[in-house]
């Protein structure tokens, strides 16, 4: 049995994607739920967010062969060997890392290559190893460390490292601001998900004996999260309410490419697609930074007193809520797969 896999993805930059990742894979480890975070982004920006200098250092030496990353998990199939055994930093008991690598970069032409070689008969074989490559390295250090969820964190771009994390994604969740820029993403991204998703399933067709296992490939959306702006008197500033009240039926055109009719009147609160809104929290980032610890575990120790303390209730709240709808929305998406296979 495969662990789900799970990526949150705009390729609009600036939408809050890597600090989600960040907080969710601590709020599900809280309550239980063992996790694994892959640093697919070549900026690596969540590895800097759990490891500290000293740690990066570590993790990035050049004095080590073994698999501290991502990159060098894969690197082998820039050759002619496989992936290697990625080397897992544990944050915690319940939370795992395969940290990112800025050289991860250098791998985006080896994938755009192979992605073709996946129709030519004579190296289809290697093109396949090498597409699944980032799935194959999660399952197995997933089932190492028993994790039950995986988490991939991607850069904000439609480039072939991101195809190949997505096509090993079973779900994906999609942060959004309430802007143009945030929406006009949502118009590039649903039409790149859905081309990525049939093709891979094209071409798995007619590799019609695969040596190994490969990623189903179904990138099934679980909904958006909305991050708010400037808030006056509880209420959304002109320009943000514009914006948002576009969301509920740009998300169903661009990402679900649905044909229907929604009405113009519904509210982004009671859209069944919007797993949340949530606060920017601007006040406690820097804090939670300097501690090294997600905003909704900052005690006054950290400098979270009085008004910050409040705040910092409410996130532990909203994280929490936010954890137990994904997770919900991920079983049912399960549940019902099963249920299609058994019925054919």
């Amino acid at each position: 049995m495969t662990i789900p896999v799970l990526t949150f993805f705009n390729n609009k930059g600036g939408v809050g994607k890597t600090s989600l990742v960040y907080h969710l894979s601590w709020m599900w480890a809280e309550l239980g739920i063992s996790v694994l975070v892959v640093d697919c982004d070549p900026q690596a920006n969540l590895t800097s967010a759990f490891l500290d200098e000293d740690a990066l250092l570590d993790v990035w030496s050049d004095d080590t062969h073994d698999a501290t990353t991502i990159y060098r998990a894969i690197k082998p199939l820039t050759a002619v060997g496989d992936i290697k055994p990625a080397v897992l930093r544990t944050i915690d008991p319940c939370l795992h890392l395969i940290p990112g690598d800025l050289a991860l970069s250098s791998f985006e032409d080896h994938l755009s290559e192979y992605w073709g070689k996946l129709l030519d008969e004579s190296q289809r074989e290697r093109a396949f190893y090498v597409m699944s490559a980032f799935w194959r390295t999660a399952q197995a250090s997933a089932k190492a460390c028993g994790a039950q969820i995986i988490l991939f964190d991607v850069g904000p771009n439609l480039g072939a490292i991101n195809r190949s994390a997505l096509i090993s994604s079973d779900f994906i969740v999609v942060p959004l601001v309430a802007d143009l820029f945030s929406l006009q993403g949502l118009r590039n991204l649903g039409p790149a998900v859905r081309r990525w998703r049939d093709d891979w399933s094209m071409r798995k067709c007619s590799w019609t004996t695969p040596s190994i296992e490969l990623p189903l490939g179904s990138i099934a959306p679980l909904g958006y999260i909305a991050l708010q702006h400037d808030i006056r008197l509880s209420r959304p500033v002109k320009a943000y309410s514009r914006w948002l009240k576009r969301i509920p039926g740009d998300y169903r055109t661009f990402v679900l490419a649905e044909s229907t009719a929604l009405d113009e009147n519904l509210a982004i609160e009671n859209d069944q697609h919007c797993l949340a809104q949530l606060k920017h929290y601007r006040s406690l980032m820097p804090m939670a930074q300097e501690a090294r610890k997600p905003i909704f575990q900052l005690r006054p120790a950290d400098g979270a007193i009085g008004a910050h303390l409040t705040a910092v209730s409410a996130a532990r709240m909203d994280f929490d809520r936010l954890a137990k709808i994904v997770d919900d929305r991920m079983k049912q998406h399960l549940a019902a797969r099963l249920s299609n296979r058994s019925t054919k």
